[in-house]
């Protein structure tokens, strides 16, 4: 299993939040400020969240970055996968190989069930959620 959280997720968190305060579209370069990043670096950030049909992008004078959906629905996982990629990408979490049916690593059964629990608590935890624990830890 993979599981990584970059700033770029962190990121992508802030801009959501940022996002879901207003209707109006807002400049790449004013969200950047916004969120505390390189302009250079905001489209890197907003990319995935636009592939996934959160966020609409709009070129031109009046363009900008939009929220396209309600945040409540989207998951912290949903997230995560979506700016990181995929979580689960088979393979063993001690050799970095995909483990064999035959010869499974030591950790192998109780990474299984501990992956398990971690999704379950990562696909039930609401973005919105997270956007306020930051809120209040900030």
């Amino acid at each position: 299993m993979r599981l990584e959280t970059t700033r770029k997720t962190h990121l992508a968190l802030q801009a959501l939040r940022v996002l879901d305060t207003t209707d109006a579209p807002i400049k790449g370069k004013d969200l950047a400020v916004l969120i505390d990043t390189t302009p250079s670096f905001i489209a890197q950030i907003m990319k995935p969240l636009v592939d996934a049909d959160w966020v609409t992008s709009d070129r031109g004078p009046t363009g900008g970055y939009r929220l396209a959906v309600e945040l409540a629905p989207i998951s912290v996982l949903s997230l995560i996968e979506a700016v990181e990629g995929p979580t689960v990408d088979g393979k063993c979490v001690l050799q970095g190989t995909p483990c064999s049916d035959a010869d499974q690593c030591p950790m192998h059964e109780a990474w299984v069930r501990g992956r398990a629990a971690l999704l379950i608590e990562l696909a039930k935890t609401p973005v919105l959620h997270a956007t306020t624990q930051e809120r209040t830890a900030s």
